[in-house]
């Protein structure tokens, strides 16, 4: 069993798929995978309707640096908005769901249209039927 512990952002109309999958793949690789939503203990409802209690506040998590201390983050569809938000994308090459594509070039990002996108620790995904590519990125990264 790995020390790594994994957290994993939640919000009002999450995407099901995008939630679920990276969350019990990664537990199935011995990772400790927690949820994150805007408030501890709320209950959070998916596009389709499904429920996720965010297991820690947002304010409560060691969350500053993630990126510049080395440490691996990833996103997929329109999470690289949260990238955005960190003005964490000038100069990396990332992949993203093509209606936000704009925006993360605007950040200064380099955007390709493929499954999965690792830039050093930086690694995004486009929709849920890259997931397997995804997660499969991420835990290789993960065991370096």
């Amino acid at each position: 069993m790995t020390s790594k512990r994994i957290g994993i952002l939640t919000e009002f109309n999450y995407e099901d798929l995008e939630l679920w999958y990276p969350y019990y793949r990664l537990r199935e690789e011995g990772y400790e995978t927690f949820t994150i939503g805007p408030e501890k203990d709320k209950t959070y409802n998916s596009k389709h309707g499904y429920p996720c209690k965010a297991e820690e506040g947002i304010d409560n998590v060691n969350h500053k640096n993630m990126y510049e201390s080395g440490k691996v983050v990833a996103s997929i569809c329109h999470g690289a908005w949260m990238f955005c938000s960190a003005k964490i994308l000038k100069g990396k090459r990332i992949t993203c769901f093509v209606a936000i594509k704009d925006d993360v070039e605007n950040a200064g990002a380099l955007y390709e249209d493929s499954p999965v996108v690792v830039d050093g620790n930086m690694i995004t995904s486009r929709l849920p039927k890259d997931l397997p590519e995804f997660c499969k990125a991420i835990i290789s990264k993960l065991k370096e």
